[in-house]
Parts: C-alpha cells; structure tokens; sequence
C-alpha cells in the first residue's frame, strides 16, 4: 500500500519498539507530527529541545533501548547538541530526529538553515540525511543498531519535510537482537592465573558494566571468590554497596580512603572499565597488573595499558572466569572492615557537627536522603559540587538508582531526567537534585512534570552561585570574582507552574521537609539553602591527615 514517508518512519519507530517521543515540534516536523497523532507512539511535549534530549537519554539509560527525541530545523536541531553529547560521552543509546526545509526545491534561500549532519557527526555514532523515502526502513534499522550496541550512544536523522511528504511502498525491516561473543578459553585461563597468582586483587566496576544481566554476574563473580570490589561513579549500584567486600566509590581522583585501600593492589579485575571517566586508579610500569574485561578493547594511554583483555559479552565473560577459580572466603575483611570504619566515621562525624539551627551542609543532605529513600528509590543528580558528596557518600543498593553524569558532566539534565525515571516507573520515589545554576537552566520542565501529572520532588541547592567553580577559584588562591548571581522566589516560581514550592533554611528540619514531599502527590520543588563553606576542608584539608592503618 502506498503511503507518505513520514507515516512509514513512524511505523519504522513502532517496530523497533518505541513508545514515546520527546520533541519541541516545528513546522519541518508537521508531516511526522500528523503520522504520530494516529500510531501507538506518545508524544511527549517538552519545554526546551534539552529537555527533551536529556529525557529520551535518560530512557535510554535505563532501559538500554535508545530513546527519541525530536527537534526541527536550525535552532531546534543545535539545541539537541549538548542532549546528543551527553548520550554518546556516557554511552547511553539514543536517537536524535531533526527536520529540514525542502532539500528537492528550495523558495527561502538560507533561512534557519545550518549543516545539522557535518555538526552531528563529531558528536554521534552516525549522522544522515533522509533523501529519498524508499531508505526510510534501512536508515532506521542501521540507527537503532548502531545507538543500541556495544558501546552504546547517539545517532543523529535529518528527515526534510519534501522527503517526508514523498509517497513510497517501502515496508519496515523487522528489529533484529545482538548477540556478544563469548572469550577464548585460553584467554580465560590466563587471567585466572594471574587472579590465582594475586595477593591482593581487587574489582573495578566501571559505567560498562552497568548494563543488564552484569550485576547478578558480577555480584556472583564477588560472592564466588572473595575478592574485594569498588566502583566508579557511573558504575555505583551494579552490586549492593552494603555488601562486605564493598571498598568504596572512586568520586576523587587520589587520596580518599578507598585509595588507601586500591594502592596496596597488586592486581585490578577491570569490568566495564570507560575512557570518559576519570582515572580510577593510575597505572605504572613494573605496577599494578590489570585484567581488562569489557564488550571492547582497551584504550591504550599512559595511564592505562592492561595486560590482559577479555573482549566480548561481560556477563558470560565473568561467569566463565568465576568457574575457572575455585571458591574463597572474603579476602583481607580485616583491613577492608578497619578503613571503611574510619571513613564511615568521618563522614558521620562530620554530619552530627552540622547545628541544626544552621544551614545544611552537602554531606548532611546527602546522609537524610539516603535515610529517607527506600532502597529502590531514584535519585537523579544535576552537576555541581554535591555530586562529589553524593558518588562518595550515598550508598547505592540497587542499578541505575543514582544518576548521575560523569561524562560530558553538563549542568541542566538533572531535572529532565528524574521527570523520565517517573515515567517508566512510576512506582518509584523519585527526586531530582540539581544546584540553583544547573537547575535554572532548564527549570521550565517544571510545566512538564505537572502536566503529566508526576510524583515527582526537586531539591533545589541554593547558594546563590556556581558554587563549584568558586570553590575550585578560591583553591587557586585567586580572589572571588564573576561567580555570585540573584535567583527567583523558588515558592513563588513553584507554584507558578502549579507545583508546591518548600523552603527548607535550617538543617533541623531538612528530613521532615523531604520526608513529607515523597509522600504527597505532585511536583514539589524544595528549595534548600546549602552551606558549601567546608568544601575544601572536608574534600581536601581533611584527608590529608587520614590514616591508612596500616
């Protein structure tokens, strides 16, 4: 049967299974707007392009199918930049759909229009332009393999509304899955002996690894052979980090308490080790050996350069190693359980010395979050220095239940995402953590949220600055300067849009605020005046002078 482009792109959709598109639409879109008022697909209208990208992203995150989102031409398509970014630097699959004006014919000249697939392409897995409506299936097909494989990230179609008005008999080409390979045995073997021939090995979960299927295998792998783990920031949940053998988050680059522990390694079981987060650890020739275990080769730098590589699925990657050692009771428990006693009562110390009557601290919100939060609740970070307190303080029992970015680490995605972890699981608690700058800068997905009727609460961290930079400024010993802004009424904005608006200026009554919220239905917006005086004190000063007990 013949139809419009545009209605088989829509069909094309539904066969890879999408559900909802996140889109600010615009004239270019009118064609796949009408094809989408009649399929099973949900338009989900947002406030800004960003918004709309960070959602679809955040989908894709926790599904590990790509999400879309859509934009028009110029304007619409360079605001889905930082979205796309965001995607491809932290590996999450999703597809990026922008109009064009008539590429056949053209009556306005250069009006709005830039080269949307040359600016995409540095930033994608793949960028394309539509040109004729018979490639629509091919196009499609190719774009969610490319977003959805290993390793995952963004893919960027330019559909021009004279394409997508074309009429065609072309028909969509059926999803296909991906299977992984599985490893050499020899290769297996050769790492399990230098597991066996170890003194002190220890497992890195990395932003890799936190896919589907790799925690209950890595979790396994752990309880089989003793070996204590940690994890990046991106990698934080794959294993309940209640567990014993827990070491800790890497959110610094050296010197915190779970480096005492990393440096006396001799050995790092890498899982899903990813370039685009910092160092973890640092590599030295005549050092530390590493076995690295990921869907991809290594990238070979001056910091890291493995001696062994197991390439191919993780999960059947682990399970095949697990058999090959033989089973061990936790390793170095005693130490572990010394280090992580003197960190915890830092941090605990360091709560109970926040007055109740004064502003909160990071920390002090970070510990009443995790108090407060059901296991399995959401929290979704924006970008600032709270984050730090967060990856290195919030213990994470379950996948994908902190959020957070530490790729292209962009201010502003904090709120679209914790909207999207509310859609796809709405039985969730959810709360979206943003600092006053990062969540200004798309602060109108507020309207979105209470049009679509989300349970959802927004902690606000006001300190009337880009709090992180003047940290960072003032530890260069340079003098404050650039940095201060005004803010809004956050009440009044709040309910501006028709949600709840809270302050919360003391520390005593943080817990009851937050509390209350997760329990009401509604968008709440909290705003809570933050005290980032000690930053560097408690991130820096103090650590010097930890011991290691050795």
């Amino acid at each position: 049967m013949e139809k419009q482009a545009a209605q088989l792109f829509i069909e094309c959709l539904e066969r890879e299974g999408v559900r909802h598109i996140f889109a600010v639409p615009g004239e270019e879109n009118l064609d796949i707007l009408e094809a989408l008022r009649t399929s099973r697909i949900e338009l989900v209208l947002t406030r800004h392009e960003q918004g709309a990208g960070f959602m679809a992203a955040t989908y894709g995150r926790l599904t590990g199918k790509a999400g879309v989102c859509m934009a028009t031409l110029g304007p619409g398509a360079t605001n889905l930049v930082t979205p796309a970014a965001y995607a491809q630097l932290a590996a999450f699959p999703l597809i990026v759909l922008t109009g064009q004006k008539p590429i056949k014919k053209s009556k306005q000249g250069r009006f709005q229009i830039v080269d949307v697939v040359e600016m995409m392409r540095p930033l994608t897995k793949h960028a394309v332009q539509v040109i004729h409506g018979n490639t629509i299936p091919t196009i499609v097909r190719e774009a969610f393999r490319l977003a959805q494989e290993e390793r995952p990230g963004a893919v960027h179609i330019e559909l021009p509304e004279d394409i997508a008005r074309e009429k065609t008999h072309t028909k969509p080409i059926p999803s296909a899955r991906t299977y992984y390979p599985q490893v050499h045995m020899k290769a297996i073997n050769q790492a399990a002996a230098m597991i066996d021939a170890a003194k002190f090995p220890l497992v890195l979960l990395g932003a890799g690894a936190n896919r589907n299927r790799i925690s209950k295998a890595s979790s396994d792998f752990i309880d089989h052979t003793g070996i204590p783990f940690f994890n990046t920031q991106m990698g934080k949940g794959v294993i309940d980090e209640r567990h014993e053998l827990f070491i800790g988050t890497t959110a610094l680059s050296s010197d915190d308490y779970v480096h005492c522990i990393i440096d006396r390694a001799d050995l790092i079981i890498n899982v899903g080790h990813d370039v685009i987060e910092k160092p973890p650890f640092f590599m030295q020739q005549g050092g530390k050996l590493v076995i690295h275990i990921n869907f991809f080769s290594a990238v070979i730098d001056e910091i890291y350069f493995p001696q062994v590589e197991l390439v191919g699925d993780i999960a059947s990657t682990l399970n095949a190693l697990k058999e090959r050692l033989a089973p061990k009771s936790a390793r170095h428990k005693e130490y572990i359980d010394r280090v992580r006693s003197e960190f915890a009562n830092h941090f605990h110390e360091q709560c109970r010395s926040n007055d109740d009557a004064k502003k909160p601290t990071p920390q002090k919100v970070v510990a009443i979050l995790r108090e407060v939060m059901p296991d399995n609740g959401v929290i979704a970070l924006d970008n600032g220095v709270y984050k730090l307190w967060f990856a290195r303080n919030y213990p994470t029992y379950e996948t994908n239940t902190l959020l957070l970015d530490n790729a292209l680490a962009t201010m502003g995605a904090g709120l679209p995402s914790a909207l999207a972890v509310k859609m796809f699981k709405p039985e969730r608690k959810v709360i979206a953590v943003c600092g006053d700058g990062g969540f200004m800068m798309n602060s109108q997905e507020l309207e979105t949220a209470v049009r679509l009727n989300l349970d959802v609460v927004v902690i606000v961290l006001r300190d009337d600055a880009y709090g992180m930079i003047k940290w960072k400024q003032a530890g260069m010993g340079l003098p404050g300067y650039g940095l201060d802004y005004g803010n809004p009424d956050f009440i009044a904005y709040a309910k501006a849009y028709g949600a709840q608006g809270w302050s919360v200026r003391t520390a005593g009554t943080l817990k009851e605020t937050i509390a209350a919220c997760l329990n009401i239905k509604g968008v709440h917006l909290v705003e809570v005046l933050i005290d980032y005086s000690e930053n560097e004190k408690h991130l820096i000063d103090d650590l010097k002078s930890k011991t290691c007990l050795i």
